[in-house]
């Protein structure tokens, strides 16, 4: 029996004889009997209203959740890795957790995910630097090389998470695109630059091996990251075309961007070329050496710090770390300033490290100085600059070696007005860089070699880098116009799978073979490479006898070739007036 049976069987009468009840006792009854009735109504009610609470909220969960869903599956579904994208945001616990409400909650996810294994690859390599004890001294070298660019992607990471806070209102949708991909192209680089570093012994591949599936996985992610941050900017910048927005012409007209205050440009243009120290081997200035100069320099700043390098020949080799930001070497001129080395491969450094300067601090300006490495063709890779500096440019530089002479290693770069003169690949690597009225040449290489100009490397179709060379004039040196016919010289090869490389406007010796360009292993990389030709001249500039891959092209629209200028392809307009060099933004 129920409480409420119970209840009404204590109230009734005992006999059903007793016909005298009072008014009272009916009274009683009927309130006891009605206040029963309402009792059981609330509290059918009650169940009923947590249930109905339950539902909705189990409803808007899975409402939520199905949004989610959909905004993850669109998401991934533009990436070059689509499992490793839904794997990785299904195992992560802030994607069950977190709202996820557009395409951006999904990047940052991913961005997250990955910084916390980049930096378990970087544990990684520190203990195997502590443990492996038959290690080669250019092991050793590879190894902290992985540490450093390991260290960078940290940064490009953190970097982009904080550009992405503030997109799309802080900068102009064409800046927050271009900054961005150039964060997660260079993260991407840097894991391919470790793994090159065991590519010179066949000792080398036992440690590669054991870095392989760590660097490889986090390029996978960084090229998911991007592929969505590209999607997303991409789409985002028409919405705004379409929507009467600024267009991409309008922000290019001159030289700075319209979305800069009168205020911004007029602190830029205030920028001068005033010394802060002098560097001089008499001891006639602040410093003796290069190096020291830098050492010297504030981190991170934010105002130029020149360092005047008096006219002398400087045998150093230098870093400007990242930590050192817009840091200008001034020469005394080309042929007067000179920094030399001779680090090299054959007698037991890497690529990376080779180089006579590297430059990594972002906004690192040269003027009138050369750059070399003397180590000779018959030391194989011998770097005499390496540059990874963002927003960096250089103006009447030298740069001058044999073969990988300019590592155009990451981010944007401008070269205006230089001599840069090599043999094999001898301008090569994966930032975006731009060449204007400069002096390339080839020179004489050792037996059997064929002379490269270039060697792009990039790794993925949505990276933003590539080599542009416009208005320059390719030729030979002295030593190798003689017998030019016995050493093949080719505009480039593909040393990557996306190897992306342009010549426009440029007079073309007949130094250069009709073929133009050559192979680097059989077939790879000919139909994903981009390798195309506009408006060029001189007696190696005819097409017709130009290689037939499907990568190659001869360019015939100038709205195509406008690309490849420096106010599109390295967002010049935002930053060349602010370097002080000359500089054309256009065709």
């Amino acid at each position: 029996m129920t409480r409420l049976g119970e209840h009404l069987r204590r109230i009734m009468p005992h006999s059903g004889n007793d016909t005298t009840l009072s008014k009272k006792r009916k009274k009683l009854l009927f309130i006891t009997l009605l206040a029963a009735i309402l009792l059981v109504a609330a509290v059918i009610g009650a169940v009923t209203g947590v249930n109905s609470r339950k539902n909705n909220s189990k409803q808007e969960s899975l409402r939520v959740s199905s949004a989610a869903h959909a905004i993850v599956k669109s998401s991934c579904s533009n990436t070059l890795y689509p499992d490793l994208c839904f794997s990785t945001l299904a195992n992560l616990p802030q994607a069950v957790s977190q709202k996820i409400t557009s395409q951006k909650d999904v990047i940052e996810l991913v961005l997250n995910h990955t910084t916390t294994t980049v930096e378990h690859n970087y544990f990684a390599v520190e203990h195997l630097i502590a443990t492996h004890h038959n290690l080669t001294e250019r092991e050793k070298t590879a190894l902290h090389d992985c540490l450093e660019t390991i260290d960078e992607t940290l940064d490009e990471l953190h970097q982009t998470v904080k550009d992405l806070e503030l997109y799309p209102s802080k900068k102009s949708l064409k800046q927050h695109a271009d900054d961005l991909k150039t964060l997660m192209s260079a993260a991407m680089t840097n894991q391919e630059t470790c793994l090159d570093g065991f590519s010179h012994d066949d000792a080398d591949k036992h440690v590669r091996q054991e870095l392989s599936n760590g660097e490889v996985h986090v390029e996978k992610l960084c090229s998911n990251a991007l592929a969505m941050i590209k999607n997303m900017t991409d789409t985002d910048m028409e919405r705004e075309s379409e929507a009467g927005g600024r267009k991409l012409e309008e922000e290019e007209t001159n030289g700075w961007p319209n979305w800069l205050s009168a205020g911004d440009r007029r602190l830029l243009q205030s920028s001068t070329v005033t010394a802060d120290v002098v560097v001089a081997a008499d001891g006639s200035g602040d410093f003796k050496t290069v190096s020291a100069a830098v050492e010297a320099a504030p981190e991170k700043s934010s105002s130029r710090y020149v360092i005047r390098i008096k006219a002398g020949v400087y045998r150093e080799n230098v870093e400007v770390p990242k930590k050192k930001t817009n840091i200008m070497f001034l020469g005394d001129g080309r042929t007067k300033t000179i920094i030399t080395a001779s680090r090299n491969v054959v007698d037991g450094s890497t690529t990376f490290h080779s180089a006579t300067v590297a430059a990594v601090g972002e906004r690192f300006l040269a003027r009138d100085l050369t750059f070399q490495n003397t180590a000779g063709s018959s030391k194989h890779q011998a770097v005499a600059l390496r540059v990874g500096s963002d927003l960096s440019a250089f103006y009447q530089c030298d740069i001058l070696a044999h073969q990988d002479t300019l590592y155009a290693h990451s981010n944007r770069q401008f070269y205006i007005n230089c001599l840069i003169a090599g043999t094999v690949d001898f301008i090569f690597g994966n930032g975006a860089a731009v060449f204007q009225d400069c002096d390339i040449h080839a020179r004489l290489p050792g037996s059997g070699q064929k002379n490269m100009v270039t060697a792009q490397g990039r790794i993925d179709p949505n990276q933003n880098t590539g080599i542009v060379i416009q208005k320059c004039r390719i030729g030979a040196t002295s030593d190798l116009r003689p017998v030019q016919q016995q050493f093949p010289t080719f505009l480039g090869r593909p040393w990557k799978d996306y190897s992306r490389t342009v010549v426009m406007q440029s007079t073309i010796t007949d130094v250069i073979d009709p073929a133009g360009w050559h192979e680097w292993n059989g077939n790879f990389a000919l139909n994903t490479l981009f390798y195309a030709e506009y408006q060029n001249t001189g007696a190696g500039a005819g097409t017709s006898g130009r290689v037939k891959w499907k990568g190659y092209k001869v360019i015939t629209s100038a709205a195509e070739a406008q690309a490849f200028t420096p106010g599109r392809f390295i967002d010049g307009n935002s930053w060349l007036g602010a370097t002080g060099f000359p500089f054309a933004l256009g065709l």
